[in-house]
């Protein structure tokens, strides 16, 4: 009997042991919130595809907040922002109430990561902390009082403090995508140039212009509606100790299926790579072997990475 305790007790203890070892083996998971409900463009699908994006890489574990509709009662609209690595916003709506208002800032001041996507810059103009979050906005009345445009001129950052509207683009395209800082975490490894799917672009942004590092920009051509100049597309914000991804890329379609800027395999890694940054501040992410080209671009329509990896630069 004693030895038949003795082998339940040993077996117990080469399972602990295997448990311990296999926690260690898979790494835990980045938390992940993502903040919808409200938008000018299609949250009903944006909100579902980031969340199978993020998912399906087996980085992060998801949850989503959803507002109420526009006009409704705002006051039970109080996130955990505390809970979470990364909040990813997809919000262009009401104001949230003054306590879920000071949270946020609470979780921004205190170094938590924050992925401002599309028209989640579009959101509160009139909440000058916020424009500072996400550095350059557009639309919602903003003008030359929100701050300088933000445009390249022969590859160097200018600041424009003319008067006009902020926020504007041409007509959906596919267009090149030009890296401007190939060694940050998020753009290492990837192509310096290559062509994303059809989108919107992003141009006339304005705001406190408090950018850090500019990752991508692309040309706004006056042909299909642009401004003819040198647009920021991705970069990183300037924000005390927050991480902070800005990226205007990924216009929702009208479903799942059809959804061609957010099945870019190009948008997808930018995304995955700015999370991860933006919750750890670090990227351990290899380079998809199926990144658009400077050629073609390359469409992941079920929203998942391959398992091949290509090499690293």
């Amino acid at each position: 009997m004693k030895l038949h305790s003795k082998l339940i007790l040993w077996l117990l203890a080469i399972l602990s042991v295997a448990a311990a070892l296999d926690a260690q083996a898979k790494p835990k998971k980045m938390r992940a919130l993502i903040v919808s409900g409200q938008n000018n463009h299609n949250w009903q699908v944006s909100h579902r595809v980031l969340r199978l994006i993020l998912d399906q890489s087996g980085l992060f574990d998801v949850d989503i907040a959803l507002t109420p509709e526009a006009g409704g009662d705002m006051s039970g609209f109080k996130p955990d922002f505390a809970r979470y690595d990364v909040v990813v916003l997809d919000y262009n709506g009401d104001r949230w109430p003054a306590e879920t208002d000071e949270a946020f800032l609470r979780y921004v001041g205190k170094g938590g990561g924050v992925v401002i996507y599309h028209a989640a810059d579009n959101a509160f103009a009139d909440w000058p902390e916020f424009n500072r979050i996400i550095a350059l906005g557009g639309w919602e009345g903003r003008n030359e009082k929100s701050g300088p445009y933000y445009y390249l001129i022969n590859d160097i950052p200018v600041l424009d403090n003319g008067a006009g509207a902020g926020g504007s683009h041409g007509m959906q395209r596919e267009y090149p995508m030009h890296c401007r800082k190939a060694d940050h975490p998020i753009t290492k490894g990837l192509p310096d140039n290559w062509m994303h799917a059809r989108d919107e672009m992003y141009d006339r942004m304005r705001g406190p212009a408090n950018v850090r590092d500019l990752l991508y920009s692309g040309r706004a051509d006056e042909k299909t509606g642009g401004s003819g100049r040198e647009e920021p597309l991705v970069f990183t914000v300037d924000y005390g100790k927050a991480r902070i991804f800005h990226i205007m890329l990924g216009h929702c379609g009208p479903t799942i299926e059809d959804n061609p800027a957010m099945q870019c395999a190009g948008f997808q890694t930018l995304l995955l790579r700015g999370a991860e940054w933006a919750a750890t501040g670090k990227v351990k992410q290899p380079v998809p072997s199926d990144f658009p080209t400077d050629k073609s671009i390359s469409l992941r329509r079920g929203y998942a990475a391959p398992a091949r990896q290509r090499p690293t630069k």
